[in-house]
């Protein structure tokens, strides 16, 4: 599978300016400015094949959007090199533009007072995008999403969810062979994330279009993608499956157990670290964390020495993991 986007040692640094408070701090800027250069992206290569969906995840300010600037050709870098689609972003040529989308969030390109339907004209015309094939796409990708009944509608008359749906269509009018997700789920309800998922699912299997996810919710990154590059102060720290990272960093599983009768502290903490418990309303239940390797051994044991009624075992939750791949690496960068 070829290689649709590359990046090779790719930084970008900024130099901000450090204003002391008040008024004489800002006397003494006219004669003598202070700066310090905060490196959002700090030499981070990789590559993503065609066709793949790999969330790129990190903590605010870890340098992910600025990263996504990058490569959508909205900033240019310090130091690097990128290819997407095999041209360089920087040089904003327009067979590149019409080949890529950028979708964050927080930011929107429908006009406010206006139907979303008009947007999508005004797309069809900066895009040159023919007849025929933006009334095929609009039609597939209204019907996909479940939007004919408001796409006439007034977008600032649209609720949070519709209008992310519609910036959605707006973005990909066009059928980008890439597209750049920043926080697309950003401040929707667990029903509409999971219906954008479903649908950023679709798009990719039907038009084999190359994605980066960033979020902070992790069930989108569990539910969309293999493949996880997680970049830390501007730093790549992993890149690999998303599997490999609850193998290396989950080492524990989390046994939830249920009893018939009551079952003290002390004879549970035998068998593993006692995060609840509980003896409310009659209902006598248990949570242990357990070493990963022994987590069936344990259960076991636990079902031949206790009137166990119910137990499950499940991996630890992925924003706990992240967050230990991040103080594995500052603990080595403390150590350095």
């Amino acid at each position: 599978m070829s290689s649709t986007i590359s990046v090779t040692n790719l930084k970008k640094h900024f130099k901000v300016y450090k204003k002391q408070p008040g008024l004489w701090g800002s006397i003494q800027s006219l004669w003598h400015r202070e700066y310090e250069t905060v490196k959002a992206v700090d030499d981070i290569s990789f590559e993503i094949a065609e066709g793949e969906i790999v969330g790129f995840i990190g903590m605010n300010g870890a340098g992910k959007t600025t990263t996504l600037k990058m490569l959508s050709g909205l900033l240019f870098p310090t130091s690097g090199e990128t290819e997407v689609l095999g041209y360089n972003p920087w040089e904003r040529k327009p067979v590149f533009q019409k080949q890529f989308s950028l979708v964050m969030g927080q930011k929107n390109q429908l006009w406010w007072d206006l139907p979303a339907v008009e947007t999508f004209y005004l797309n069809k015309a900066i895009y040159e995008i023919p007849d025929a094939q933006f009334e095929k796409t609009l039609s597939k990708l209204v019907k996909l999403l479940d939007v004919e009944d408001i796409i006439q509608i007034q977008v600032r008359k649209l609720s949070l969810g519709q209008r992310m749906k519609c910036e959605l269509i707006a973005a990909l009018l066009h059928n980008p062979k890439v597209l750049f997700l920043d926080e697309p789920t950003i401040g929707l309800d667990v029903v509409m994330q999971k219906t954008l998922r479903d649908f950023i699912k679709a798009y990719n299997k039907e038009f084999g279009a190359t994605i980066i996810l960033t979020s902070h919710y992790m069930d989108d990154v569990k539910e969309l993608c293999e493949r996880a590059i997680v970049i830390d102060h501007g730093k790549k720290v992993f890149d690999g499956k998303l599997q490999d990272i609850i193998d290396t960093y989950a080492r524990n599983k989390i046994l939830s157990l249920t009893f018939s009768k009551p079952i003290s502290k002390k004879e549970l903490t035998e068998f593993g670290t006692l995060k609840e418990h509980s003896d409310a309303n009659l209902l006598y239940t248990a949570t242990l964390l357990v070493p990963r390797k022994k987590a069936t051994a344990v259960a076991s044991k636990l079902l031949a020495k206790f009137p166990v009624v119910d137990v499950t075992i499940e991996e630890p939750p992925i924003e706990a993991i992240i967050r230990e791949v991040f103080s594995k690496q500052q603990q080595k960068s403390a150590k350095k």
